[in-house]
């Protein structure tokens, strides 16, 4: 069994859909256990947590893809997730304008459409009505985190992100920032289109890491300014993580997360001569050098990153990013890609396995800490009165991902072809099989919606 601060052999017992006892030997309540799991050569591990997805809820056409994405994440062995409702989630313009409307729309959109458990962080979009004011009442409704986005036609202006981040910590929540500067953004892409550079490719290019590492500088600046508590979502380059470094020094309330494909891809696959193949990998931030990806390992390794999640995005190569093939400019190619099914194994693959982290850092990256920095509390540790989201991970295990073996409505994966070692086994959600033997037995409807408390630190 592994916790973030240590691992040991024993067994563990749940009833009522919490951990019970956590011993040495409890083979005399398991001869009369309702069920027993027997994990001998396995690592018993807490539930992912996985703090940042952008799944769609289900409409007309595609009635089942909120459910379909919590079943492959629970194939990933994530028993939790949160999710935004940004534009393009199918939120509609009212969310947009209100925050307590989109709240409203998004909980009756996913009622009783999960197989694990789940809970929203708004978008702030800078098309509401008034940003702001709706931001105590949804933190009361058990959304304590908000998005900001600095980019993007529904960005916020430096002073409503400022004004947005102070109103949030005044009222015990958190804001998340995505960090990339719009002026340095808008000019390189404007000056590429006129240039005729239109090809996915360029995406890339137009984002170099000096214009994520301004923005993540200056949204710090804001935290330091407010003294409220901020979370950079997917950084991605080492001179962005050199500013959540100076202002963890200065004693700025920032955590900081980075995402798989960061970690295990590079610019390289901008190389592809295929439009389409590159169009899978306009993601935003872009994928960045080699150097960056070993400096992110190394943050995570010295705790300068905080945590992993997916930045899940279930964009298809036929649909979304098909457009390329028709000539389509880089600038409106749906910006993503899917990984809700892959961060687990990605990470003991790539990390543990390899010596970057340990098992128990892994953990504490997955599960300890967003459960405790997005104030999900009976999450994310294998502790008596704690949920019993358990994952049985097969360390042995040798695989080759390929989409077709995937369970999310994406049609692609990033990592297609990419050998990794370990496997998902069997996973519970608070005490009750999701999957088993590496099927799916869970139930549509059995996740439950997490209202969160305050946001500490």
């Amino acid at each position: 069994m592994v916790t973030s601060t240590g691992s040991r052999r024993g067994d563990l017992a749940a009833d009522g859909g919490v951990i019970t006892a956590i011993e040495t030997d409890l083979s005399g309540p398991a001869a009369t256990a309702a069920a027993v799991i027997e994990a001998t050569g396995m690592l018993v591990l807490p539930g992912v947590v996985d703090v940042h997805t952008h799944t769609r809820v289900a409409n007309d056409e595609e009635p089942d893809r909120f459910f379909q994405d919590s079943v492959a994440a629970a194939f990933g062995g994530t028993t939790s997730f949160l999710s935004f409702n940004n534009p393009g989630t199918g939120s509609s313009p009212l969310a947009e304008r209100s925050l307590v409307a989109g709240l409203r729309e998004w909980r009756t959109a996913t009622d009783g459409d999960s197989a694990i458990d789940y809970g929203l962080s708004l978008s702030i979009s800078g098309h509401a009505v008034d940003p702001l004011r709706d931001l105590p009442a949804t933190i009361d409704a058990g959304v304590a985190t908000s998005k900001a986005f600095m980019v993007f036609d529904f960005r916020l202006s430096d002073q409503a992100l400022f004004d947005a981040m102070r109103r949030m910590g005044e009222h015990h929540g958190m804001l998340q920032v995505h960090c990339e500067d719009p002026v340095l953004l808008d000019a390189g892409v404007a000056a590429a289109l006129q240039q005729g550079n239109v090809l996915p490719r360029y995406h890339a290019t137009t984002r170099p890491p000096y214009v994520e590492a301004v923005a993540t500088a200056r949204a710090l600046a804001f935290a330091r300014a407010t003294d409220a508590p901020v979370h950079v979502v997917h950084l991605s380059s080492a001179a962005a993580l050199d500013e959540v470094r100076r202002a963890k020094a200065a004693a700025v309330r920032v955590t900081a997360e980075t995402c798989p494909h960061y970690l295990v891809l590079t610019e390289e696959r901008y190389d592809d001569p295929d439009p389409v193949t590159c169009a899978c990998f306009v993601i935003s931030p872009p994928l960045r050098s080699a150097a960056d990806r070993d400096a992110l390992w190394a943050g995570l390794a010295d705790g300068s990153l905080d945590l992993v999640a997916t930045d899940h995005v279930p964009d298809r190569r036929a649909v979304e990013k098909a457009r390329a093939a028709e000539g389509v400019p880089f600038d409106r190619i749906s910006n993503g890609a899917p990984g809700i099914e892959t961060m687990l194994t990605l990470l003991y693959s790539t990390g543990v396995a390899t010596g970057r982290i340990t098992l128990e850092r892994m953990v504490e990256l997955l599960a300890t800490t967003p459960a405790r920095r997005f104030g999900l509390a009976p999450k994310g540790a294998l502790e008596v009165g704690r949920d019993a989201d358990i994952v049985i991970f097969d360390p042995t295990a040798r695989r080759t991902i390929r989409a077709s073996d995937l369970h999310h409505t994406s049609d692609y994966t990033p990592y297609e072809g990419l050998e990794v070692r370990g496997a998902i086994r069997d996973v519970l959600v608070r005490g009750t099989p999701v999957i088993e033997g590496g099927a799916f037995v869970g139930t549509r409807g059995y996740g439950a919606f997490v209202e969160r408390g305050s946001i500490a630190g």
